[in-house]
């Protein structure tokens, strides 16, 4: 059930709430996505809860070092985890995880999904997504691109991309969007590979070229910008996703509550505008909605990294 976190029971919207500050856990750098909702919603869910909401970036290993941290914290309600699309295959990139994502963290939200855009600097030669490919065949070595890391959507995506067209390029993997996309609009790679909600503005300014989009249809925001579906790869329908998870065992009406109030926060007219404009299509899932959309990306991306015998470094 998505958007059903309103009809929260009255019981646990009357619980009384943890004394004490809430700290968000964001495992990517700030600037990007993830650090940019966590700021957007944090003064609506302070005011709701009537407590300090502290954000604190704790990068390192797709996500999974502030992961970690949270899968070890009391679930007392004191402590969240924002994740991005990385969460759903750090277990096959990673197997000597310190935490299991299924019995170490409860699900709390789908936040919200958008699609991926292959982008270059505006200097380089290639117009069209056919033209990137061509070009990078011809030219020695092959083409660079950045993304927000190893194993994210992004890298698997430009994986299969390469796999069916004989492209030549090599995977420059950041800890983070925000400095992959200053590299690619310093020209320091060749294209980058980032959500909407990343590229949106850059797109807009002129600083970079859109060539392709990875959603089944195309984004209200670039509307004559490709899908990779139409353009003759209609498996590579791949949409990145932002969700919310708490400490394993937060009592259930704790999380339901949170969920109503952070459903809330995101559908705030000032807070919605402002994340529909970067590009990012608002879920707001219930709790249960996230467990088994969570299922579903692990088995279908880490398929997908086990057949790319794909490692994160030092792995």
């Amino acid at each position: 059930m998505i958007a059903g976190a309103l009809a929260v029971p009255f019981a646990a919207r009357a619980q009384e709430w943890p004394s004490g500050q809430i700290k968000f856990i964001v495992p990517f750098p700030a600037g990007g996505t993830l650090d940019a909702i966590a700021r957007l919603v944090q003064p609506g869910l302070q005011q709701r809860l009537g407590t300090t909401i502290i954000i604190e970036n704790r990068v390192g290993a797709a996500g999974s070092i502030g992961a970690a941290a949270v899968a070890k914290s009391p679930p007392d309600g004191r402590t969240w985890l924002f994740v991005f699309d990385t969460h759903a295959t750090n277990p096959v990139m990673q197997p000597s995880l310190p935490y299991d994502s299924e019995t170490d963290l409860d699900p709390v939200m789908l936040v919200g999904t958008a699609p991926n855009i292959v982008a270059c600097q505006p200097s380089r030669p290639y117009q069209t997504l056919a033209e990137l490919i061509a070009t990078s065949k011809a030219k020695s070595g092959g083409f660079t691109f950045a993304s927000a890391g190893t194993g994210s959507l992004g890298h698997l995506t430009m994986l299969q991309l390469g796999k069916r067209t004989g492209a030549q390029w090599t995977h420059v993997a950041y800890k983070g969007a925000a400095p992959a996309v200053n590299d690619a609009i310093g020209g320091h790679v060749d294209m980058i590979i980032a959500a909407t909600t990343v590229l949106n503005s850059q797109i807009e300014s002129k600083m970079l070229r859109p060539l392709a989009q990875t959603g089944a249809t195309r984004h209200p925001t670039l509307p004559d910008v490709p899908t990779l579906v139409e353009s003759g790869y209609p498996d590579l329908d791949a949409t990145p996703w932002w969700g919310l998870y708490a400490p394993a065992k937060t009592p259930k009406a704790m999380i339901e509550r949170f969920n109503a109030e952070m459903a809330a926060a995101l559908k705030e007219e000032s807070v919605s505008q402002k994340i529909k404009a970067m590009g990012l299509t608002i879920v707001a899932s219930d709790p249960a909605y996230m467990r088994s959309f969570y299922t579903k990306q692990a088995q279908i991306w880490g398929e997908v990294v086990r057949e790319s015998g794909l490692k994160a470094e030092g792995g």
